[in-house]
Parts: C-alpha cells; structure tokens; sequence
C-alpha cells in the first residue's frame, strides 16, 4: 500500500497494524501445546516453550524458501487428515448414508442449542447480522499479509488460475470437514473441559494408533504452516517496512547498501523478539483459540480492508484517505471490543470497517486532486 498511494508514513503504520499478528501467533503457540498436551501428556507450560523453540529455529534455518515449500506439503498433509476425520463419522456417529442426519439427531440430544440456526445460541453467531458479518470477514481474510505473499510469489500470469483454484479446493476441504469433525466431538465428549483440545481427542478417540499420528502430524503442520508464514510476515515488515524508512531519518549518512544489510540484520533479530513475546503472552492461557485468533485478523483487516478495495477501484482514494482509514478501522475495532461497546468480534469489525471506508471516502473527495487522479491514471496504465 506505502506504493500505490507514494506514502511512507502509510507503510510504517500498516507495519505497526501487522503486530497485531503477535497474537495470531500466540494463538499458533497455544494449539501446538494444546496438542502436545492432550497427546502426548506434556505439560502446557513446557508445550509452550517446545513450540515456541521449535518455529523459530525452523524460520531462522530455512528462511522464506523454505516456508514457501514446505507450506505446500503441510497443505497436502492438513487435506488428507481432513478427509480421514470425514470418513470416520461413518463409525463413529453412524447412520450410514443419512450419517449428517445422524450428528444433527445426536447434537440436539446433546443441547437443543446446537442445532438451532440463530435463537437461544450463546456467542458469536447469535444474530442474522452475525453471520453476515462472518461472511464478510471471511471474504476480506485473503488480504491478510501471511496469505496474500503467496499469491505475490507467483511468477507469471499463466500460473495465477490453477494456484488460485487448488488452493480453493485445498482450503475448503480442510476447513469444512475439520469444523465437521468438531461437531462430532461435541457429540462423543460432551463434557471435555476445553474445547481447544476437541480435535486431538477426537483422533486419538477414533482412530488406530498409526492413523491418530498421521492426522495429528498433519494438525501439527496446519499450525506451523500458519505460523511460519505469521512470523515471516511481522518480521519481513518491521525489517522493510519500519527500518528501511525510518533508518535514514535518524542516520542521514547509510547508503543504500547500508540500509538493506542492517534491514535483514533487523528482521532476523525482530525473529527472537517476536517469539519470546508470543512465548510470555503465551503463558496466559487464553479462554479461546478462536477469538484471540479472530481478534487479532480483525483488527488487521478493519484497518487495510478500505484502503486496498478503494485503491483499487477508485481514481480518488488518497494517501490522506488511506491513513485516515487505517487508523479508524483499526482504533474503532480496538475500542469496541476492548471497551465492550460491541461485544460481537464480527460485529465489531463490520462496523469498524464500514466507518473505515465511510472517513476514506470523505477524506478522498477533500484532498484528491487533478494532479493525484492523472498520477493514479499512469499507474494503472
């Protein structure tokens, strides 16, 4: 975005906005102790500090390379255990064919609440609105930086369609037959203590030892896939982002060279930072993977969402506009759901995101000018 709209401060703010994958990636850290924990007996503490240990040397040895790699065999991974948790319903609920007839009989016996469409379900998705908001969410999440390099990385054009369209059918399968695979759990351990740990227990519940470990190493890798391309994210844009422009501010003499070499120097060393900071953050287990996940995302995509779509389609999207949007979607979703004006996480990003685009627009109309339309206009030429 610092290049669409000519703006240096715009890229040092969206850098700041992207530590708020800092939780995100505690979120990350969480799972994998979750994991070792309920399957392996390891306390959650040193679950933590394993996890933590081993992402960073994983990043720090094999770098982005590695990490575009690597990612796309974790991708196969995660898809196979996805599919052999959605076979084994067939022995695990039952009901043969009419097997989803089967878990909706038995989640109702469970609680009434769990299938009913909106009434009487606590959380969330409690409203018409509320799922609305999640479908928004869900069409903004590719902006999200540690998805959107994947596509950036791609080298010509003809290779743009079959990456998009398998990617697609990859991610809808693991993420509908693994939120398929949490309703059976809801039904086979009604009373588990955390629901962070209904997967886990579900698999080792299910299936025969051989099995549980390839889905579980398969779960394992949806989570370093994720965190890999987390870290690489903050990283990459305290290093390019914040260093490479605030550097010369302060030392008016670095040359060029200077600068790039003291910018990597930066972002390897942020590495440590960062993950120590996820490791204490960590400590503190949340209440929810889920919301901690969503809030950190939201924040993100209420602040970028605006200025990315309107500087797309539109020849009077500013600079001024940009920040201006990034700060009030951003700071609006911070305030709501900190100060609890709305409680909803998607709510509070819907609505923060709208005020986004409503000051950009505004902004926009009262700064653009001949001059920055014609500059837009041979940009896109």
């Amino acid at each position: 975005m610092g290049r669409r709209y000519n703006s240096k401060a715009l890229q040092v703010i969206v850098s700041v906005l992207i530590l708020f994958n800092v939780y995100y990636i505690v979120g990350q850290n969480v799972g994998l102790a979750t994991i070792f924990e309920t399957v392996i007996g390891i306390p959650y503490v040193w679950g933590i500090i394993i996890g933590v240990t081993i992402t960073i040397l994983y990043i720090g040895l094999g770098g982005a390379f590695a990490q575009m790699i690597t990612d796309g065999i974790q991708g196969l991974l995660m898809a196979i255990a996805s599919i052999l948790i959605f076979v084994s319903f067939f022995w695990t609920i039952g009901g043969g064919i009419n097997v989803f007839g089967e878990l909706t009989s038995q989640l109702n016996a469970v609680d009434p609440n769990l299938t009913k469409a909106i009434g009487g379900v606590e959380g969330p998705y409690n409203s018409v609105l509320a799922i609305m908001a999640v479908q928004f969410l869900l069409f903004s999440f590719i902006l999200m930086p540690h998805l959107l390099n994947k596509i950036l990385s791609i080298e010509t054009e003809e290779e743009l369609a079959p990456f998009t369209l398998s990617t697609g059918v990859v991610l809808f399968v693991i993420s509908t037959l693994m939120v398929l695979g949490g309703l059976a759990a809801r039904v086979l351990f009604p009373a588990l203590d955390s629901a962070d740990a209904a997967i886990p227990m579900y698999v080792i519940e299910s299936f025969p030892t051989i099995i549980s470990a390839i889905i579980i190493v398969g779960i394992i890798s949806a989570i370093l896939s994720s965190t890999d391309s987390l870290y690489l994210g903050v990283t990459t844009s305290i290093g390019n982002d914040s260093y490479r422009i605030l550097a010369p501010l302060f030392k008016k003499d670095l040359t060029k060279e200077q600068i790039d070499s003291q910018s990597l120097k930066v972002a390897k060393g942020s590495l440590i930072v960062v993950g120590l900071l996820s490791l204490y953050i960590s400590l503190d287990r949340p209440e929810s993977l889920s919301i901690l996940i969503q809030f950190s995302f939201s924040a993100i995509l209420s602040g970028i969402l605006a200025p990315i779509a309107l500087g797309y389609f539109w020849k009077k999207a500013t600079n001024y506009g940009a920040i201006a949007a990034v700060i009030t979607g951003a700071g609006l979703y911070v305030a709501f759901t900190q100060l609890n004006l709305i409680e909803n996480i998607y709510l509070a990003m819907f609505f923060a995101s709208l005020a986004s685009f409503v000051v950009m627009g505004i902004v926009g109309l009262l700064t653009a000018t001949e001059k920055h339309e014609e500059l837009v206009l041979k940009k896109t030429v």
